[in-house]
């Protein structure tokens, strides 16, 4: 009996390398290449810090036909990802990538693509995912090159574009569109950042919520009573300012669905006044089916006329209590650590210092998730365990760094401990945005139509 609830009490989804025996599942299938019954094995583990994936294995033998493919058994993530990589080196080459199946694949100089859900998922190398595209041209050559001679000379002379890619000579860029957010490509040398792979996330559209099978977010048309003043706020900015509308004690809610399971969920919204800062505003949200939990943070002054760039030089242990708002456009760097963290990297956060440095070492250990695996170089995961074991140091108190925040929206703030006079740790500076800056926030096209916008007034005028 003792067993038997020993049994029941094992995770569905273990690490491949747990002490315990690995289960699979096996069950009989058809092969689709002799119609004659082969074996699948099925596997439910997961990627040390990474996902739960499903693992399966198809072997016939009749014919002796093969297939192996993963399925990601983790939730669908909040934004789509874009995984761009310079390939310059064979090293390069032997980056692993976790492929779902829902993510397409681009290599520009070759200009081949190959459409999302067009293949299983898998996890392989750069090197694999350019040698299973060769294999899957050369699949059928023999009976094309009886057939279809001209169409088969024209893919033979494509399949020696892509081997020269194998080769490591050749450098080109290898695009993973993934709409779930599941797709990964490993970082070389974590924790420092890396030249060659870049990574940008965006808002899934429509047709891509219709295809991952979850529904797009609508718009709530009835407002339930007791979320009237959400309306009451859309009125003009001169007769109520920024968030005043909403009182300093009062928590709005109103319905929307929970982006993991999409059930009925209430977003929560609150003013906060930061004492000698501004008014920001807090949205949280919580399921109660699937325990999916998110905040986020907003300004309710908008955008400030100048960037803003904090240095705060940690020198005791309360340091770590200080009040710190880290917005969306900001970005973080510790130079003794040689870490940076670009705008953008994590959602706007009203926390403490802790637990921004908490967020950062969460956020590596998830990014870099297959260099702490067992597949990963030796040397690599070493350096990135130690990396983590110093921002375990930081964070315990026991090491003290430079906390640098760069925000070009100066909507980023760090609690002066000190106030009203000057905190000696800390620093402060306002700037005037780069072009590109603006144009990252989208100031240079609200500037262009306001120009327009001139213009066409100028001339109704002059026209009058």
């Amino acid at each position: 009996m003792a067993a038997e609830e020993q049994s029941d009490n094992k995770p569905l989804f273990r690490n491949i390398d747990a002490d315990d025996e690995t289960e699979q599942v096996t069950v009989e299938s058809l092969c689709l290449g002799c119609q004659e019954n082969g074996t699948t094995r099925l596997l439910l583990t997961k990627i040390p810090y990474f996902k739960e994936i499903v693992i399966s294995s198809f072997e016939c033998p009749h014919c002796g036909f093969a297939n192996k493919e993963i399925q990601s058994a983790g939730e669908i993530q909040l934004q789509g990802c874009v995984w761009t990589l310079d390939v310059k080196s064979t090293e390069d080459l032997g980056r692993q990538v976790v492929k779902s199946d829902s993510a397409s694949l681009h290599i520009p100089e070759v200009d081949f693509q190959v459409p999302s859900q067009s293949q299983p998922g898998i996890f392989t190398t750069v090197e694999g995912l350019v040698q299973r595209a060769v294999d899957g041209l050369e699949q059928d050559q023999v009976l094309r090159r009886i057939q279809q001679p001209e169409l088969a000379e024209k893919i033979d002379e494509f399949v020696v574009k892509l081997q020269k890619l194998l080769t490591g000579d050749e450098q080109f860029q290898v695009i993973l569109d993934d709409p779930s957010g599941n797709s990964f490509i490993e970082f070389l040398n974590p924790p420092a950042p890396d030249p060659l792979l870049k990574k940008s996330e965006y808002t899934r559209s429509k047709e891509q919520n219709e295809m991952l099978n979850i529904s797009s977010p609508e718009t709530v048309a009835d407002v339930p009573s007791g979320a009237e003043d959400l309306s009451s706020t859309a009125g003009s900015s001169k007769e109520r300012g920024t968030a005043d509308s909403i009182g300093d004690e009062e928590i709005l809610s109103f319905p929307s669905n929970c982006p993991n399971c999409q059930s009925p969920v209430e977003n929560l919204m609150k003013p906060v006044d930061i004492p000698l800062f501004k008014q920001v505003i807090i949205m949280a949200v919580k399921c109660d089916r699937c325990g999916f939990s998110s905040n986020e943070v907003k300004s309710a002054g908008g955008i400030e006329p100048k960037g803003v760039r904090i240095s705060l030089e940690m020198s005791e242990e309360a340091d770590l209590s200080r009040d710190v708002l880290i917005a969306e456009t900001a970005s973080l760097c510790i130079p003794q650590l040689e870490l940076s963290v670009d705008s953008f990297a994590a959602s706007g956060s009203f926390t403490t210092l802790e637990g921004v440095l908490t967020n950062m070492k969460d956020q590596l250990t998830k990014v870099h998730a297959l260099s702490l695996g067992d597949s990963s170089d030796a040397g690599r995961a070493d350096k990135l365990k130690d990396f983590l074991g110093e921002m375990d140091s930081i964070i315990s108190g026991t090491r003290f760094v430079t906390i640098q925040i760069d925000d070009p929206a100066g909507n980023s703030y760090v609690q002066n401990l000190f106030a009203p006079d000057p905190d000696p740790g800390l620093t402060v500076e306002r700037y005037e945005r780069s072009q590109e800056q603006n144009e990252e926030l989208g100031f240079t096209q609200l500037m262009d139509e306001n120009k327009l916008a001139a213009v066409d007034e100028s001339e109704e005028s002059s026209t009058s």
